[in-house]
């Protein structure tokens, strides 16, 4: 479980977030945080991370999976996300990274695309892609990452990443996960391009929930199912062993919420 663009200093919708991590996590439970950039404002420095986010998300470090934001290269190569998380990031000069749980198969993919020689059709990222999905034979895949193909929210979509998303495609991954719009949002299983693909399409959630702010929508764009701007909470996934079950858990006081269940293809 996680969300994306957590920890301001001095807010408490980190705080908030932490608590539900917290409380699902109780008692040794198992599982892993995966956070889906923006982890540690304004500019993820090492001062940040330890002021900011150690002491909210940080409670659950040794259980997270994190994927690089934005704000995050607001310091040069992003060395204070990579010296906060160390090994858990991937290698610093990459910050892209795989791992399995049970009979998934999860892809962390670096959404900064400058900072890693690009994300399109032949980039060392999109190669790597390709060459770890074709080595993997999990039921499953989930990717995850901060800058999301599609959003009805204030950044809106981004074409930078389709080339990774056709590879997810052409895998037959099941979900992606992303955050940089302060927001939830759930979309309808589709193709790179944005058409309908019930049976084979990749299911996307934006949830940029963590606890920095909230951002308002613009127009809903297509396949676009569910949105929520005004809530703070974290997406709960549960992997089995060939389908999922998705609930976007609400911060104490708020009532909006969001679940279902799909089949691996």
């Amino acid at each position: 479980m996680g969300a994306g663009d957590i920890a301001l200093c001095g807010s408490s919708g980190s705080e908030a977030t932490a608590q539900l991590l917290d409380t699902i996590f109780a008692d040794g439970a198992p599982g892993y945080v995966f956070t889906a950039g923006d982890n540690a404002y304004n500019s993820g420095t090492a001062s940040e991370f330890a002021n900011c986010y150690e002491p909210t998300w940080g409670r659950q470090k040794a259980r997270t999976k994190p994927a690089p934001g934005n704000h995050e290269y607001g310091t040069t190569n992003a060395s204070g996300y990579f010296g906060y998380f160390g090994a858990a990031a991937g290698e610093a000069s990459k910050g892209y990274y795989s791992y399995d749980l049970g009979s998934w198969h999860i892809v962390v993919i670096n959404s900064n695309c400058s900072e890693v020689g690009g994300c399109g059709t032949g980039s060392p990222q999109e190669q790597w892609l390709r060459a770890d999905l074709a080595a993997n034979s999990a039921a499953c895949t989930l990717a995850y990452w901060h800058h999301p193909r599609f959003s009805s929210g204030l950044h809106g979509s981004s074409t930078l990443t389709q080339a990774l998303w056709q590879a997810l495609y052409d895998d037959g991954a099941e979900m992606v996960i992303n955050g940089h719009d302060h927001d939830y949002e759930r979309f309808a299983p589709q193709d790179p391009n944005g058409v309908a693909d019930p049976s084979g399409g990749i299911r996307q959630f934006v949830v940029g929930t963590g606890g920095k702010s909230h951002y308002s929508f613009g127009a809903p764009i297509a396949n676009s199912e569910v949105r929520n701007g005004d809530t703070y909470g974290v997406l709960k996934m549960t992997l089995h062993s060939t389908s999922f079950d998705w609930e976007f858990v609400p911060v104490a006081g708020k009532t909006f919420s969001d679940s279902g269940s799909q089949a691996c293809h």
